[in-house]
């Protein structure tokens, strides 16, 4: 099947996609990466993780995206986050693919690095300048340790096509490590890593480069970017559409545009929806820039908008995120034309962190099958979540840093 949006019939949800390094997947239909919190505190996958990602599959998605995979202990994003590196016990990661690679879909890690938003009570946050904000404190990154990262991701990548992953998919979005380099808010460097749009994306290209080389030319690489932070003085779409028409289809398979950062005080994408897919815009243009096949994720809520977007040809696939916590065999219903509605449940002055709690829970309840059970209100999720995070932290920091 094509995957442009040139062919003659319009494109629909069920219409396979070619990806340049000749990998299919199999429907427009895409579980976006999210952190799940589901690993056990010291980098392994848990069979809650596996029946997780195995319900996806089954549920008809086209590519499942883990999100949060550091190949690096010291810059997690949190300590529910999985640890793909040398020392990493293979035994649970075969697990866990030999039951989310199944009904033809793929399985990708997201290949992540915090950075100045590295969870405190289990790292030491550096980014690309040294920072001292309310909320947000880092050291700045070396030379040398900006110039280790495309080996760091280039070695994980390849351990993930060694472990039997499909693909991967490189986090450049939402504030984290490779975020911060693009944007001009965050990365203040006056080297060759800090300045024009060119020099800020620079450590992002090199890092694809070498992924590329140490894990061939048919094993596929996606990008997470933003198109905006929406951020004053941050990253601008207008950067990122600069970033899009330089990235090259050598190195890379599949753009993820999403939008929005994780930094304290940050208004969230959603806050300024107007209840339409977020970046479908900018989407548009992108298409106009490269050959690289374009996915767009975020505030995706009914089949007819996800249709509208792929036939109209803004983007090629769609992700989804919030919408398969809430319905895990969505892309099936939608693929087999039942044109279900999601309801969206609405929260009434959350407390900070709450909402993405309480999803975080429903994952649980998900990877449990007990999500018909599942009624949490939204502060009691804030304890579960909190709770099970100073639990793994302990044992993070026991496994990595020895105290």
């Amino acid at each position: 099947m094509t995957n442009s949006s040139t062919a003659q019939q319009p494109l629909t949800l069920q219409d396979s996609i070619t990806l340049p390094c000749g990998a299919i997947l199999k429907n427009r239909l895409v579980k976006s990466a999210m952190s799940d919190s589901l690993a056990d505190g010291e980098g392994n996958p848990t069979e809650d993780q596996s029946r997780l990602y195995e319900r996806w599959a089954e549920g008809g998605a086209a590519l499942s995206i883990i999100g949060e995979v550091q190949g690096h202990p010291g810059y997690p994003e949190k300590p529910g986050n999985l640890v793909l590196n040398t020392q990493s016990d293979k035994t649970p990661f075969l697990t866990l693919l030999k039951r989310a690679a199944i009904n033809g879909a793929h399985i990708w890690p997201q290949l992540g690095h915090a950075g100045a938003l590295s969870h405190g009570p289990i790292s030491s946050p550096k980014g690309p300048s040294a920072l001292d904000l309310n909320g947000l404190q880092c050291e700045a990154l070396t030379v040398d340790e900006i110039e280790a990262l495309p080996k760091l991701y280039a070695t994980t990548a390849q351990l993930a096509k060694s472990s039997g992953f499909t693909g991967v998919h490189i986090h450049a979005g939402h504030g984290f490590l490779l975020s911060q380099f693009l944007s001009p808010l965050f990365n203040q460097r006056t080297d060759q890593y800090g300045g024009s749009i060119e020099a800020r994306s620079h450590i992002v290209k090199k890092i694809l480069k070498a992924v590329r080389h140490e894990v061939g030319p048919e094993f596929p690489i996606g990008l997470r970017m933003n198109a905006s932070d929406q951020l004053d003085g941050g990253f601008t779409e207008e950067d990122g559409l600069e970033v899009v028409k330089s990235l090259d289809s050598l190195y890379l398979d599949l753009i993820d545009i999403s939008g929005g950062t994780y930094f304290p005080g940050a208004k969230s994408s959603s806050d300024s929806s107007s209840g339409e897919p977020y970046f479908l815009g900018f989407a548009e243009k992108a298409k106009t820039l490269t050959t690289i096949p374009i996915m767009l994720t975020g505030g995706f809520k009914s089949k007819h908008q996800v249709e509208h977007a792929i036939s109209s040809g803004a983007t090629d696939a769609v992700g989804l995120a919030r919408a398969m916590v809430l319905q895990p065999d969505l892309p099936n219903r939608w693929l087999n034309n039942e044109d279900d509605e999601l309801v969206f449940p609405q929260f009434s002055k959350p407390p900070v962190g709450g909402i993405t709690a309480w999803y975080t829970m429903r994952l649980t309840a998900l990877a449990k099958d007990q999500e018909n059970q599942f009624s949490m209100e939204l502060n009691d999720a804030v304890a579960a979540y909190d709770k099970r995070d100073n639990e793994r932290a302990a044992l993070w920091r026991k496994k990595f840093i020895g105290s």
